[in-house]
């Protein structure tokens, strides 16, 4: 078990207090403050049920949400058992290469106690423990307290990938437009498809979030008008996450316009070439047919004429084609 252990302390208080003992100390030593003022926080990463075992009946959490938290693939939700309450929620970051890239954290809030378990690479919690240590008067609130910060770390990260994808959905539309572009279809789906990967994990947190903000989790009492700011984030990301959706359909469609205006455009120069190449063909397969009775056929001038008729029909032909903007 202690390998999976990335941090595990007692707060009273709101004040950091190291024990050296193992987690059954810690958790009775938590248990056993008086006006429920401290509480353990312990961090795990990515255990097994069996590492699981020890805490399970230590706090007698339920087998169930013990078996979602150690297999990890879960959506966010909230789910109440007895006196404890579980939080799951989705990590996420956005790499240089526009990919999504998305974690778990699950959260067992008790009352003297909150077990944050992450699975993935995505938003490690070490920032988490430090922003919250840095305030006692906020981490004197208990576990919720914990809940909240970790909330609205993830919050943040969400922020930040909305802003990184605007950035890449601009560069996309100035490739779109530029003069000359190159066909960019196969990254517009990619990010769309990045964009609906994000969406599936911060658009199920906002009714978990909403049923903290409005008091109807007992656990939480105290810490409502918290996160009640970090569901009008979410809210605002959320609508700017559709806007992004919606705008990338809009240069898909405008993409595929013009790369169907583009093709159109060629097909019409392709031809007009091909017309201007027809009349000097015409005019020098009649000539090449070699009969005795054809005009001109005794002229000096009979060559160059025919050359400069060639050339005379082909640049009124192409004099019309230019005006036409065929060419």
């Amino acid at each position: 078990m202690a390998s999976v252990i990335v941090d595990c302390a007692i707060y009273r208080s709101g004040v950091r207090q190291d024990f050296d003992g193992g987690l059954s100390e810690t958790l009775a030593i938590a248990k056993g403050e008086d006006g429920g003022k401290a509480f353990a926080w312990i961090g795990l990463h990515e255990p097994t049920e069996e590492e699981f075992h020890g805490l399970r009946e230590e706090l007698g959490l339920h087998p169930l949400a013990v078996e979602d938290a150690a297999s990890g693939h879960q959506r966010p939700k909230l789910e109440r058992y007895g006196d404890m309450v579980f939080v799951v929620a989705k990590t996420a970051s956005y790499g240089g290469d526009s990919q999504v890239t998305l974690g778990e954290i699950m959260l067992f809030v008790g009352t003297d106690y909150v077990i944050t378990v992450r699975h993935g690479k995505a938003n490690p919690l070490r920032d988490v423990r430090r922003r919250l240590e840095a305030d006692p008067a906020l981490l004197s609130k208990g576990p919720s307290a914990v809940l909240y910060g970790v909330c609205d770390e993830i919050v943040d990260a969400y922020d930040q990938i909305t802003h990184d994808i605007e950035a890449d959905l601009i560069t996309l539309e100035r490739k779109i437009f530029a003069r000359g572009a190159q066909d960019v279809t196969e990254q517009v789906y990619g990010l769309k498809r990045e964009v609906l990967e994000f969406r599936s994990a911060e658009d199920p947190l906002i009714p978990v979030v909403q049923e903290i903000a409005k008091g109807r989790v007992t656990q939480c009492d105290g810490t409502e008008e918290l996160f009640r700011d970090v569901l009008d984030h979410l809210l605002r990301m959320d609508r700017a996450i559709d806007a992004h959706n919606e705008l990338l359909t809009n240069i898909l469609t405008a993409h595929l316009a013009l790369l169907g205006k583009q093709q159109n455009e060629d097909v019409r120069k392709i031809s007009a070439y091909a017309a201007l190449l027809a009349i000097p063909t015409l005019i020098a397969g009649i000539y090449g047919m070699n009969f005795e009775h054809m005009p001109e056929l005794s002229w000096t001038a009979g060559y160059p004429l025919a050359i400069g008729s060639m050339a005379g029909v082909c640049a009124l032909v192409h004099r019309r084609f230019k005006k036409s903007h065929w060419l």
